[in-house]
């Protein structure tokens, strides 16, 4: 079978719902499209994703530390570890020594959801990632970064093109900082989709984002070569294009009058002001955004209301569709749940799903 499309959830700015918007995504993907398998690849040391798929909660923690413990782990670490430690060009392991079916360890989610467990071993093992990148290239054949930093790639593809059951959409959650398993990630995306929050902050954090994918004008003089933009241009890697902008936790920042809107000005006129001079920055769409008010409608999504339903939902592990109105006990309180609210966020998640192909 083959590969639809790889997305990576990323934005360099933190506590912009990455994790669980992540999970969410995948949950519904994979509960409203049963004949396409998703796949997860957990890039962030944090593993948040991965407890949430993989149980929410306490059981959800417990099961990623019994992936990440394992002899060779069935993790991002354990499958990163076995390619490097043989080398470029050596013959890849079978991913489905990594991938975890998440319906195994987590009931509540369908049996097309797979997963590549992150793990918090991630963090210490990036200096030997960095290292292998940056190791001198001994004939002018090889290069050592371009093949570390398309080692997630070639899982995918690995995966897409010899697991001949389904076709496979995935999703890679990331960590906000721009370090080296944050490359490996987006260099293994086809799209981004990028979570903010309806704030100004949310501004500053936009335009530090093209920088590090596209670089600065005029570079740095005396970094400039050595960032991911110089060198994944040099070494013929692809830049995901940004296809949709998720404004997350709306009502948190700007009350329920002005919910509606995903961007707050400043980010959207941020935005739209990289879509003006670097439309190629963006996918396209049929229409050509003129204003702010087309680029928000043809590139933005609100998640209008997600917060209370949509946080106890990942908690526990379940999809939104699984919840009724009623009490849920969270950390050891009892959380009340609206039903209508849990319509909203479905209906909130499925204006995202519309736009991912």
């Amino acid at each position: 079978m083959s590969l639809i499309r790889s997305y990576a959830v990323w934005n360099n700015k933190g506590g912009v719902g990455k994790s669980t918007i992540s999970f969410h995504l995948a949950a519904r993907l994979a509960e409203t499209r049963p004949n396409v398998n998703v796949l997860v690849i957990d890039a962030c040391p944090q593993a948040n994703a991965s407890m949430l798929l993989l149980g929410g909660g306490t059981t959800g923690e417990a099961n990623v530390l019994s992936l990440c413990t394992q002899a060779s782990p069935r993790t991002i670490v354990g499958y990163l570890s076995q390619v490097i430690a043989a080398g470029a060009g050596a013959a890849l392991p079978d991913p489905m020594s990594f991938v975890t079916q998440v319906a195994q360890h987590n009931a509540k989610l369908t049996d097309n959801l797979f997963l590549l467990c992150g793990d918090g071993n991630m963090e210490p093992m990036a200096p030997a990632i960095s290292g292998a990148a940056a190791a001198p290239a001994l004939t002018p054949q090889s290069q050592p970064w371009r093949w570390i930093h398309l080692i997630l790639r070639g899982l995918i593809d690995n995966i897409s093109q010899n697991i001949p059951t389904r076709d496979w959409l995935v999703i890679l959650d990331t960590n906000p900082s721009f370090s080296i398993y944050t490359e490996l990630a987006i260099s293994a995306a086809d799209r981004l989709i990028v979570p903010v929050n309806a704030d100004d902050s949310s501004r500053v954090a936009t335009n530090a984002m093209f920088i590090l994918l596209h670089g600065q004008t005029p570079p740095h003089p005396v970094y400039g070569s050595w960032t991911f933009a110089t060198r994944a241009q040099t070494h013929n890697i692809g830049v995901p294009q940004i296809h949709v902008v998720v404004g997350n936790r709306l009502t948190q920042y700007e009350g329920a009058a002005t919910a509606f809107s995903a961007l707050s000005d400043a980010t959207a006129d941020t935005l739209f002001a990289a879509y003006q001079s670097h439309p190629q920055y963006f996918t396209p769409r049929p229409a050509t955004s003129a204003t702010v008010t087309d680029f928000r409608d043809n590139y933005s999504v609100p998640l209008r209301d997600f917060n209370t339903a949509g946080v106890v939902a990942a908690h526990l592990g379940q999809r939104l569709s699984q919840m009724g109105g009623g009490y849920y006990q969270v950390h050891g309180q009892q959380v009340q749940i609206n039903s209508a609210r849990v319509t909203e966020c479905i209906n909130a998640l499925n204006a995202l799903l519309a736009m991912v192909d």
